[in-house]
């Protein structure tokens, strides 16, 4: 069993990007954002729906997937700027050979503290729930891969916990905020791989977002839990070598890059296996704070987590201001107590 190499590509217009990863015969995947139409007349973005033309480009891949965009929306937007029924609607649209659920990535540039990497595991379940329910009434459901989040090993866990996914109907499970990660260490890639494949049945299978090129010869020994990795990295080197070069980077020049990229990334696979350390996990409990309104806050935020997760508040509704009024309830019912 070989990993399955896809190309992140930046738009499905006809030329020489797609032309490119047609020959290539390599499955691809293209972000949400890629496909969104924009317009500034109010002064600023505003989002106005899909270009679902560039689908029919696609006809000639050998495959194609869909990505939420859940980074660029935050590292971008600040949030999604289109709701789950847009995006089943975009899913709905094209025969996808698999579209990922909407997730809140918790890399450290978005997710600054534990507390937020806590409330953005909470959203990516209550917004799995909402994919999967909007899929279910698409008739699309079987091609819906939900997305699990996590900074350490056993958050993953935690994610997969709340899910309560039906193994048997769900063979693909997409591994999110790998694509800044390191490779070893407590919370690197290895950690989370190895802590999956100790607690998933036999059989369900496992994509990395973004997992770095660097990364696939130490994913040899689990080739059995991981399909397929997916990155969009070529696009930097075409960057740098534009840059270097004092050209223009042009789509001929980043799909040069991108075939080169590729080929480089089943070399890699085909090589020799490093040397794995795995590393041995020990989930460590949360630090409970000293301070009184600080233990407030953190109880508000864990409550409302749960309301999250059960859908009694909209994923996308919860502010820092809310959470601080629900914490002085609960500051002012100690007080008086």
């Amino acid at each position: 069993m070989t990993i399955d190499i896809m190309v992140g590509l930046p738009h499905l217009g006809d030329g020489a990007i797609l032309n490119r990863a047609v020959d290539m015969r390599v499955p691809a995947l293209v972000s949400a954002n890629a496909l969104s139409r924009w317009s500034r007349r109010k002064g600023w973005p505003e989002w106005l729906g899909w270009n679902l033309g560039q689908l029919a480009n696609a006809s000639r891949l050998a495959s194609l997937s869909l990505d939420s965009a859940g980074f660029v929306a935050m590292a971008r937007y600040g949030g999604f700027p289109w709701t789950t029924s847009d995006y089943l609607a975009l899913a709905a649209s094209f025969p996808f050979r698999w579209f990922a659920s909407m997730d809140y990535c918790v890399e450290p540039e978005i997710a600054r503290d534990r507390e937020e990497v806590l409330d953005r595991i909470s959203r990516t379940i209550r917004a799995n729930f909402d994919c999967r329910s909007d899929a279910r009434d698409l008739g699309i459901e079987h091609r819906l891969m939900p997305v699990i989040q996590g900074r350490r090993p056993d958050d993953y866990e935690r994610c997969l916990d709340g899910l309560a996914l039906d193994y048997d109907r769900t063979p693909l499970i997409g591994v999110g905020s790998m694509c800044r990660r390191e490779v070893s260490g407590p919370e690197g890639l290895i950690a989370v791989f190895d802590h999956l494949d100790s607690i998933l049945p036999k059989g369900v299978m496992l994509h990395g977002f973004g997992v770095k090129g660097t990364a696939l010869s130490h994913l040899k020994g689990i080739e059995h839990r991981i399909a397929s990795i997916d990155s969009q990295a070529y696009g930097q080197s075409a960057r740098r070598d534009a840059f270097a070069r004092g050209v223009a980077k042009t789509d001929t020049l980043v799909a040069q890059h991108m075939q080169a990229w590729t080929a480089g990334q089943f070399a890699r696979l085909r090589g020799s296996a490093a040397l794995r350390q795995p590393e041995l996990f020990l989930p460590q409990p949360d630090p409970q704070p000293a301070d009184p309104w600080e233990q407030a806050i953190a109880q508000a935020r864990a409550e409302i987590r749960t309301l999250v997760e059960d859908g009694d508040i909209g994923h996308e509704d919860v502010t820092t201001l809310w959470v601080e009024q629900w914490a002085a309830d609960i500051y002012r019912d100690r007080i008086a107590h």
